[in-house]
């Protein structure tokens, strides 16, 4: 007979598999008496698990929804799954999700044996990623670098990597993990370079060679409220010359609904909002505060003053009949 922890294993997977099992069959599957079924299911109890029992002749056992979420037992394929939505999950298939999938994936991993991670690898190689509309794929980051990353970033140790800037320099990086950030389609590090002495955002799909070092060290205070303020202000820093700033005529969540994520809208009063953008180049944000279908007025910067100007002439040219040569 197995023992009892093993047993009580055995007998968590089972509970998990099937909605409701009839007492007899469970303790048949488990080479028991009914009684030591049920001290089984009373150890379950003991350790959270909500095991509900229904007496009678035809009385069984199903595990119901607790007050938190304890263990659960997955077997191979259940794992391997597992670990493949995970990667999906954390790779932007559903937004919002990513950082809460990459510290799962994190933990999948790291208990998961060896043969079940080449599972993964073969699966993940030979599976295509859906890119929704015509627009070009987001830059791929490698699995064992996201992992990698999350777990020096849980484990407060430094961390030691290659790095490619976005002129193609190449660098090693020595430095003190903080949090990883999804920020659109892309994943990035913040950290402390322990060799510029300063705080820095780093690309994931630019970031080679992560190993740790297992060098504990004490967190620094960010110099931002949050690390995904401390990324965003560096990627506009970075890419986004230009900050933007339209009064658009219609109350502001009409212009909230329409722009989502890629601007900040204030109530300005009177049925009108103060719309701010920032952006490298003067045609995105036109072609937004166009298609609002709303009269807007544009404060700055001056450069989209004439880029306007530029497009309202070009559409009113496109609208004019061609005079006869």
């Amino acid at each position: 007979m197995a023992n009892t922890s093993s047993r009580t294993l055995r007998l968590l997977s089972l509970l998990q598999t099937q909605r409701y099992w009839p007492g007899t069959a469970l303790a048949d599957r488990l080479g028991v008496s009914v009684r030591t079924l049920r001290r089984d299911v009373d150890r379950l109890r003991e350790l959270g698990y909500p095991v509900q029992a229904q007496r009678g002749v035809d009385g069984g056992y199903q595990l119901a929804a607790g007050a938190a979420l304890p263990l659960l037992v997955v077997d191979d394929e259940e794992a391997v799954a597992l670990a493949v939505g995970l990667l999906a999950a954390a790779q932007g298939v559903v937004a919002g999700i990513e950082e809460a999938a990459v510290r799962a994936l994190t933990k999948v991993v790291q208990v998961m044996p060896p043969r079940l991670r080449r599972r993964v690898d073969a699966l993940r190689a030979v599976t295509v990623p859906a890119v929704w509309g015509d627009s070009a794929p987001s830059p791929t980051v490698d699995p064992e670098v996201l992992i990698t990353v999350a777990q020096a970033c849980r484990d407060i140790e430094r961390l030691r990597f290659s790095y490619t800037a976005r002129g193609g320099e190449q660098t090693d990086r020595h430095v003190e993990p903080h949090r990883l950030v999804p920020l659109g389609r892309r994943w990035y590090l913040v950290a402390y370079d322990l060799a510029r002495h300063d705080w820095r955002s780093f690309r994931l799909d630019r970031l080679t060679g992560p190993r740790s070092t297992a060098a504990r060290f004490r967190t620094r205070e960010l110099p931002t409220a949050a690390a995904a303020a401390f990324v965003r202000a560096g990627v506009e820093r970075a890419q986004a010359p230009y900050a933007v700033e339209a009064l658009v005529h219609v109350p502001a969540q009409v212009v909230r609904e329409r722009v989502g994520r890629w601007g900040t809208v204030e109530d300005a009063g009177g049925g009108q909002c103060l719309l701010r953008m920032t952006s490298d180049s003067l045609d995105w944000p036109t072609m937004t505060l166009g298609a609002l279908g709303a009269d807007f007025t544009v404060l700055s910067p001056p450069e989209l003053h004439d880029h306007v100007g530029e497009w309202a002439d070009r559409f009113s040219r496109a609208t004019t009949p061609s005079q006869p040569g």
